[in-house]
């Protein structure tokens, strides 16, 4: 039976609940997790710093050795530089920019050629150096491990500026699983054992984070795609041959976001239902910013929610 996606009449409460639970734990919390990954930063920051030598020396040799460190090198410029913005100043060819965004060095590209290209990259990155954070570039005496450290925070906050929502998505993300756990576990389940990716063969009161469910193949391969999971939790009086519960975990600090990204719910359930019929049941676990808007759209496609601030629903699906 439904739990929350026949009951329009308790949407609006809910909501209000959900956004003032979502408001608490990001003044308590979201600053938190952003210095953390701050200071994270700001020590990737001086590593890349000392194997440039502070910025001087943006060889092809330094991005081989550390490809990793170009998204340090464009937050130092001033202005910061966007990837594509890189891409154009440096004629540099887009798929080696995105593989040094992702740490590594492009594939099947000789070394000649790829230095040529490096090289065109540390020139851009000297030529537009911040000054006003590198303040020793161009003086006869070496910088001092006080402007050292200061250019480290400054280009660390550029970083974590840049990518301030995922940051706070993951704190949130990390915690509505815990706390789903912590549910569960009170319950006599267990987690399983790090290593079984097969959400099928789950024994009965087990559960499992991150799984990967395949998808467009038959239900009996593996053969398909995989859809990433939050939680995959089979009952405990679940009989052979049962799926487990799918739960996706969502959070959201406003209400536009959602409605873009709502479609993404029902993409996965049409693959779910396509692969492994209607008795495979996926829901939701919602903190924050969803509105009725959304919450028709999942009910229209026959996707079921859970609240946070009311994660006992979870017993009306049977667990």
């Amino acid at each position: 039976m439904p739990v929350n996606l026949d009951k329009p009449q308790n949407w609006k409460a809910d909501i209000a609940q959900s956004v003032d639970m979502y408001n608490q734990w990001f003044l308590t919390f979201a600053p938190k997790a952003f210095r953390d990954t701050r200071v994270e930063a700001t020590e990737n920051v001086e590593a890349a710093l000392a194997n440039t030598a502070n910025l001087t020396d943006v060889s092809p040799a330094i991005m081989r050795q550390w490809p990793h460190v170009l998204p340090t090198l464009r937050m130092s410029t001033c202005p910061p530089l966007a990837v594509d913005r890189l891409i154009g100043l440096s004629g540099v060819p887009t798929n080696v920019v995105k593989s040094l965004e992702r740490g590594k060095l492009p594939a099947r590209m000789s070394r000649t050629l790829l230095d040529a290209e490096l090289t065109r990259i540390g020139d851009i990155i000297e030529r537009m150096a911040d000054p006003d954070i590198f303040v020793w570039i161009g003086r006869a005496e070496s910088a001092t491990e006080t402007e050292i450290h200061r250019a480290a925070t400054i280009v660390a906050d550029r970083l974590c500026g840049s990518v301030a929502n995922p940051i706070i998505r993951n704190a949130q993300e990390r915690r509505q699983l815990a706390y789903i756990a912590s549910w569960l576990e009170a319950r006599g389940y267990k987690k399983i054992p790090e290593g079984h990716s097969d959400f099928r063969t789950m024994p009965p009161g087990t559960y499992s984070f991150r799984l990967n469910v395949p998808v467009g193949g038959d239900r009996d391969s593996n053969r398909g795609v995989n859809i990433p999971v939050d939680a995959v939790i089979m009952r405990q009086t679940a009989n052979p041959g049962d799926y487990p519960l799918l739960v996706e975990a969502k959070s959201a600090g406003d209400f536009t976001n959602t409605n873009k990204r709502r479609k993404e719910e029902a993409q996965k359930i049409n693959q779910l239902r396509a692969t492994y019929g209607q008795n495979i049941e996926f829901i939701l676990f919602l903190c924050g910013y969803f509105d009725s808007g959304y919450l028709g759209y999942e009910a229209a496609e026959g996707i079921d929610w859970v609240w946070e601030h009311r994660i006992d629903d979870l017993q009306g699906f049977a667990l």
